[in-house]
């Protein structure tokens, strides 16, 4: 199955890690922000799943 991303989720997407990287004072803050966030996007979905 192909996902299409349209215009306004790509642009979501970028207004999104925008924020983040504001907020960073350098890369390796806003890398650690963004895993953090990843992680606990895939523990919420794991829990919905059990």
């Amino acid at each position: 199955m192909v996902e299409v991303m349209t215009d306004r989720q790509y642009d979501g997407i970028l207004q999104m890690i925008e924020m983040i990287v504001d907020g960073c004072s350098d890369l390796d803050e806003a890398k650690r922000k963004i895993a953090e966030l990843r992680r606990e996007k895939k523990e919420e979905k794991k829990e919905k799943t059990e």
